[in-house]
């Protein structure tokens, strides 16, 4: 995979440790909606992140990178993209990228993995207005959902896609799903036969699911998510 340089466009907080990085490289990058880039640090140090924008606006890179304190991988990251206003790139890489067949599609996504079904999500509604796609989205509280509002903007634009956000400690007045995203999946869809499923978030989460949801019928090849790689 070719390497390509971006100009650093801006780097604004999301979260207090949740940030938009908007990168700009020469000529527009040929990725499918889902695939991942690689940050390189080093010549053998290259650390993979998630782009955020779908396919067709391929122009430039968007990537939500949480950096906490104790976070160095990511926050050495921002921290190159701020002293050096560029960064090398490589990409795209994943093979768990957009493969609609026609199946009602169910994305799921913990934390700052929602960048990834962000992606699809866009790229998804583009290609076909029409389709059903529902997105789970989980975090500890409502305000690690960053894009909140926009998602319940998107859904009343479009009749056929949900937003099903969920918290594990939900604040008072919370009514949406509560407890681990892929258990609310499971309450609303005992039958995952004949969807297509994407998932992204910890290894861990991504290993329970899927042992999970071959229980509610979902086969191997309709579950995508870059962690089946390496799990």
């Amino acid at each position: 995979m070719s390497e390509f340089q971006c100009k650093v466009t801006a780097i604004s907080p999301l979260t207090e440790v949740v940030y938009k990085v908007e990168l700009t490289p020469a000529q527009p990058v040929d990725f499918k909606a889902g695939q991942y880039i690689m940050v390189h640090m080093g010549e053998k140090d290259k650390r993979p992140f998630s782009i955020a924008n779908p396919a067709f606006d391929n122009g430039r890179i968007e990537l939500h990178i949480g950096a906490d304190e104790k976070n160095a991988y990511a926050t050495e990251v921002l921290d190159r993209m701020r002293s050096e206003g560029k960064i090398t790139l490589s990409g795209g890489h994943g093979e768990a990228n957009l493969q609609s067949d026609g199946s009602d599609i169910i994305l799921i996504a913990g934390g700052t993995g929602f960048s990834y079904t962000w992606s699809i999500l866009q790229q998804a509604l583009k290609d076909n207005p029409d389709a059903n796609v529902t997105l789970y989205w989980g975090g500890r509280n409502q305000s690690d959902l960053y894009l909140f509002d926009e998602l319940t903007a998107l859904a009343a634009k479009h009749p056929n896609f949900t937003f099903a956000p969920v918290v594990e400690f939900p604040e008072e007045g919370w009514q949406g799903k509560t407890g681990w995203v892929h258990k609310a999946v499971m309450t609303d869809h005992t039958d995952l036969s004949n969807k297509q499923v994407y998932i992204a978030g910890r290894f861990e989460m991504a290993k329970v699911a899927r042992d999970d949801f071959a229980k509610c019928g979902l086969t191997t090849d309709k579950l995508f998510g870059d962690a089946y790689a390496f799990i």
